[in-house]
């Protein structure tokens, strides 16, 4: 088997890693590997996939990946990872894959999403992705984390290995789109706090959202839950990290300070 990644990030390298060690033959592009730019060598690369995955998230309002390689992308499987975001805003409510799409801040990436929905992709709809290397954790022990104090504000979230997972129980699923969420939303408050009982240290600071970036207030702009339910229901697939609280501790036991700020850079998803 021979998979093709667009995008060999953060998520991406962990599922190259996993599916080497089972035997199948993983290339793409980033990560040291082939230049996006070089058609010649991706062109060769896709001819041969059995399986093709992509990371990249919209540029300049467009998907790269469909624009420049689109006409290429006639194998069997093919695999988006996408972004709860495409949902906007839904008061806090639970959300599953029959909500409509389109209407947040992320309109690229919704137009995105529907394009490789309608080239028969099985497209992975992901929230705030964390991981070793990548978590609270990190942000508390770099003094970047922080809390705002708003009541009912709760997102998703989603451990790097259950997107891996979830992808692999993807091959043999039909098209169509899957969340891949964990099984409790909660605020970005509790999860500082809880990050910075595990490692020792003092709760973040409280802050304004006229603190924060451009971004974090469109960040905080959105309030939903995600539902699962149908990856379960269709692909059989169940997250081994069923909240935050199992994931940061399975990171906190096995990474530690040095190892974390080698890991390799993130995906572009984004939430």
């Amino acid at each position: 088997m021979k998979l093709f990644v667009f995008g060999l990030g953060y998520t991406a390298q962990r599922l190259a890693r996993r599916l080497r060690s089972e035997g199948w033959r993983v290339a793409g592009t980033g990560g040291g590997e082939i230049a996006f730019e070089d058609e010649a060598a991706v062109r060769d690369a896709i001819a041969g996939a059995t399986h093709i995955l992509s990371s990249v998230p919209p540029a300049e309002g467009r998907d790269p990946v469909l624009a420049r390689y689109g006409d290429t992308l006639t194998c069997a499987w093919l695999g988006y990872l996408s972004s709860t975001g495409v949902y906007g805003d839904a008061r806090g409510a639970w959300v599953d894959e029959s909500a409509p799409t389109g209407g947040g801040r992320r309109s690229a990436r919704s137009e995105a999403d529907a394009a490789w929905l309608a080239r028969g992709a099985r497209v992975f709809r992901l929230p705030g992705i964390y991981g070793p290397g990548r978590s609270a954790l990190d942000r508390v022990r770099e003094g970047k984390a922080h809390r705002l104090g708003i009541a009912g504000q709760v997102f998703s979230r989603v451990h790097v290995d259950d997107i891996v997972s979830g992808v692999i129980a993807g091959f043999g699923g039909p098209p169509g789109a899957y969340n891949l969420a964990d099984d409790a939303p909660a605020s970005q408050d509790d999860v500082a706090a809880f990050a910075a009982r595990l490692i020792g240290m003092d709760p973040p600071p409280l802050v304004t959202l006229d603190d924060l970036s451009p971004a974090g207030r469109g960040f905080y702009a959105e309030n939903r839950r995600v539902s699962n339910l149908k990856a379960k229901r269709m692909l059989g697939w169940t997250p081994r990290y069923t909240d935050y609280r199992a994931g940061l501790r399975s990171i906190s036991a096995m990474t530690s300070p040095i190892s974390a700020r080698r890991a390799p850079k993130a995906d572009s998803v984004d939430q």
